[in-house]
């Protein structure tokens, strides 16, 4: 199974619910934390969908 790492770069303050909720959905909530998700299409459209918030710093395998 190959993963990504995906770290929040950006603040949810004053962005639209939308937003918000998108990196609810990636499992981060504050500034600088890292997940490490399974690598879907799901998973890297919502990353494309808030690049100024959050961006994959890392492909695993």
């Amino acid at each position: 199974m190959a993963t990504i790492v995906v770290k929040q770069i950006g603040s949810p303050i004053r962005r639209p619910a939308i937003q918000r909720e998108t990196l609810k959905g990636l499992g981060l909530n504050k500034m600088n934390r890292t997940r490490e998700l399974e690598d879907t299409p799901a998973i890297r459209g919502m990353v494309a969908k808030i690049p100024h918030l959050a961006m994959i710093i890392e492909e695993r395998g």
